[in-house]
């Protein structure tokens, strides 16, 4: 008995945590894939329809991969029930998949294929991410390409550093974007730790946050890490170039 409600609980479990797609009703549609900062893509699909079935859990682990993108959703309209929706944008069979971006509210169709890595390729171009199967960051996430060829310089070019430092500097003033802001700021701190603890830096910092990763911490935070340690990679690759 005991393992019989063992077995129960872990099944509950996993169903309860099996729900990162958003469900869409009348009710609720335009608030979300009408929300101007949102990209939202969109199956309208059939209870019925043997093909939604297959692609439920292909698209649930989907959804699971951008969980901690509040800007890029994973939706489903039951448009059996909720027909007013179907018709409202011309859904004809099922499953039908839009994508509804931030600047194009009366939606396009997805144009892709229907696998977990095909679904993450096409979000992570349009809504400008770096997830995989998982939700994990890729190794680009975090990295500005302008700071890239920056962080090489100021490694190669060891005579010039305060004039690459000074440019890293100006050209992060100049970043509006907050998110590609606190990219830039890195770069010019790990200039300016690389300056004043010695060419050791960047290897010991990669370890640091390395063990940091194996302990208990918010979404957000370790997303974080991730992309220091990206970044981090890049001086290091640049010092690996230079040998």
């Amino acid at each position: 008995m005991m393992i019989r409600a063992a077995l129960s609980i872990c099944v509950l479990a996993c169903i309860a945590q099996a729900d990162h797609v958003v469900d869409l009703t009348e009710a609720n549609f335009d608030s979300v894939v009408l929300n101007s900062d949102k990209n939202v893509l969109v199956e309208f699909y059939a209870p019925w329809c043997g093909h939604c079935k297959n692609l439920a859990p292909v698209y649930e682990k989907v959804a699971e991969a951008f969980q901690h993108e509040p800007n890029c959703v994973v939706a489903k309209v039951d448009a059996d029930k909720d027909r007013k929706l179907g018709e409202r944008f011309g859904v004809s069979g099922f499953p039908t998949i839009k994508f509804y971006p931030k600047n194009n509210k009366a939606g396009e169709e997805y144009p892709s294929g229907r696998s977990e890595q095909a679904f993450i390729e096409f979000l992570n171009d349009k809504c400008g991410t770096n997830r995989i199967s998982g939700g994990d960051l890729d190794d680009a996430a975090g990295r500005l390409p302008s700071f890239d060829r920056l962080a090489k310089k100021f490694v190669q070019e060891k005579e010039a550093r305060e004039e690459t430092v000074k440019e890293a500097e100006a050209a992060a003033a100049a970043v509006t974007d907050p998110k590609e802001k606190k990219s830039a700021d890195y770069y010019v701190k790990a200039m300016a730790k690389i300056v004043t603890k010695g060419e050791d830096y960047v290897d010991t910092e990669i370890g640091r946050l390395t063990r940091m990763q194996g302990g208990q911490m918010s979404a957000d935070k370790k997303d974080t890490l991730v992309a220091r340690k990206n970044i981090l990679g890049q001086f290091h690759k640049a010092a690996k170039d230079e040998l």
